[in-house]
């Protein structure tokens, strides 16, 4: 039987979608039939399998703010400015240039000329307007982001102001931003996937859109199933570089362990996100499979909400931060793989400050015993906690890094750990809410800059989406210097002062810094891991086996 493409897939696709009856086990035999052919091991000939165990919370650039979705969206949307492929440089991407004001507030953008959404619209002034309006409007996750951004306003030359209709010539416009202050990192958040523009034709500025993205990237969406399968194709109007390959299934997985059998048994391409370390330590004595090892940006943290008792007490949070055992984490549970951390602030990143090594140690029984007598407690008064964590949405290991987490702090004679698990969507709820008092988070980055460590976490706004509720003056006005600062030197001095003011309160505790790993079949070519952790699609491709 000769090899097949996906064109009658998405026929089954809509029908699974429509039929309740169809099972899981169903879904996976006609995945393997029509991306392999009759259990023939014949050659994909139009895309490849792209299996993780993330997860699709919604397509709408305005909310999405988890990893997969974000990432989806940035292969199917541009922005203004993108990163150059392999590092963290700011490049043209709509925008074919700018300029920004001597005063640092206003950024005048001039837009590429021939770009067309999916749906086959001009992308003109107004759409980008409309759709950065829309994100800082909409109450979406990330919306928050944009709040820095005064006003938007446009300079067309070639359109009237009002509804875009396709087929109308469209002259070269400009898209002029007003920030209410200078800050340094707002060419970095343009270049985040909350600030894509989307068709004003399928998009209102009060309602969300979840489903059937409407973008200028290189592909758009053309079957989705919820927690199964996402199917991308090829934008053939594409303004930019075409794709390597025409089409991408990603295929979403409930475990690790069934993305590593589909793995092992070819039916999936490429899987990215995620394996527990003993799944990849076996992986890498696969001889037919590649194995790509990559730095990254992602942090994981304990969050103390400071407003929660017993948490309220200083000493307490320093106690905790001398006794957790990083390297017991990264020994116990990841087997080496991941890196001790000692600030919120990335190892490797502009202004990075070990700021919890020295005052407090690792795993420093005596000073947290120290720190707990100071608080009040002893053997016989212990402090009782709750220590939260979601079972799934970090990968399989995380009720291990919790259990270490607990010996750790009962280590001390004085603290008594329960640990108590929720889900990723009642886990959130819940730590906005201001239901945990200590929790395990994580964080990889909106815009690859030191601020979108600290401010988020720091700012009085920012730390009560986050769970600590930390609120300083102090760190509200040095947050504030930072983003304004141009000088590089005078900027890393006052992330310095951020970081030893963060370590003096303790509102959260470092604990490692991730690496990104992908696993790939032999015939596969161009899978990068950036600095970005931004996962590009349309650069793999690969050679009939």
């Amino acid at each position: 039987m000769k090899p097949r493409d996906f064109t009658d897939f998405r026929k089954i696709i809509s029908f699974l979608g429509q039929s309740s009856s169809a099972s899981g086990g169903l879904w996976f035999i006609l995945l393997s039939f029509f991306l392999s052919g009759c259990g023939e091991k014949s050659p994909r000939t139009q895309g490849y399998v792209l299996g993780t165990t993330d997860k699709v919370v919604t397509l709408d650039p305005a909310d999405a703010y988890d990893y997969l979705s974000g990432n989806i969206i940035e292969n199917v949307f541009d922005r203004l400015v993108r990163y150059q492929v392999g590092t963290t440089e700011i490049e043209p991407s709509l925008a074919t240039q700018w300029e920004i004001s001597p005063d640092g507030i206003t950024y005048t953008f001039t837009l590429r000329e021939g770009v067309k959404f999916h749906d086959g619209t001009d992308l003109t002034p107004e759409a980008v307007k409309f759709s950065l309006d829309r994100a800082r409007t909409l109450g979406g996750d990330p919306g928050f982001l944009l709040d820095v951004i005064e006003e938007v306003s446009i300079e067309d030359k070639g359109a009237k102001a009002g509804p875009i209709r396709a087929g109308l010539p469209v002259a070269p416009g400009k898209v002029i931003i007003q920030l209410k202050y200078p800050f340094t990192a707002f060419l970095s958040i343009l270049a985040f996937s909350a600030s894509s523009p989307v068709s004003p034709s399928d998009y209102t500025m009060t309602e969300k859109h979840p489903v059937n993205p409407v973008g200028t990237g290189p592909y758009r969406v053309v079957a989705y199933r919820e927690g199964d399968l996402v199917e991308l194709e090829a934008f053939p109007d594409y303004w930019g570089e075409k794709p390597k390959t025409s089409r991408v299934m990603i295929k979403l997985y409930d475990t690790s362990s069934a993305l590593k059998l589909a793995l092992q048994n070819q039916e999936v391409d490429v899987a990215y996100r995620t394996f527990t370390p003993t799944e990849l330590e076996d992986l890498r004595k696969k001889p037919d499979l590649q194995v790509l090892e990559g730095e990254s940006p992602a942090i994981r943290y304990l969050v103390i909400n400071v407003t929660h008792s017993p948490f309220t007490d200083l000493n307490l949070r320093k106690a905790i931060a001398c006794a957790v055992d990083r390297e017991a984490i990264n020994r116990i549970v990841y087997l080496g793989t991941v890196e001790p951390l000692y600030s919120m602030i990335p190892i490797g990143m502009l202004g990075h400050l070990p700021v919890y090594q020295k005052p407090y140690g690792n795993g420093n029984i005596e000073l947290a015993q120290e720190y707990l007598n100071a608080a009040g407690y002893s053997e016989s008064k212990k402090a009782e906690i709750d220590l939260w964590f979601t079972p799934t949405h970090y990968g399989d290991v995380e009720d291990e890094v919790a259990q270490v987490v607990q010996k750790s702090l009962e280590a001390t004679g004085m603290i008594k750990v329960q640990l108590q698990s929720s889900e990723w969507a009642e886990f959130t709820d819940a730590m906005v809410r201001s239901a945990y008092g200590i929790f395990l988070l994580g964080w990889y980055p909106d815009y690859v800059d030191p601020d979108d460590y600290t401010y988020p976490f720091l700012s009085t706004e920012g730390a009560k989406s986050l769970g600590s509720f930390y609120s300083n003056p102090e760190m509200d006005i040095l947050l504030r210097k930072e983003r304004v600062e141009v000088d590089l030197e005078a900027r890393v001095g006052i992330f310095h002062e951020i970081q030893n003011l963060l370590a003096q309160e303790v509102p959260y505790v470092p604990l490692f810094q991730s690496k990104q790993y992908a696993v790939f079949q032999k015939n596969i070519q161009g899978v990068l891991l950036e600095p970005t952790q931004v996962f590009r699609y349309s650069l793999i491709s690969f050679t009939p086996l």
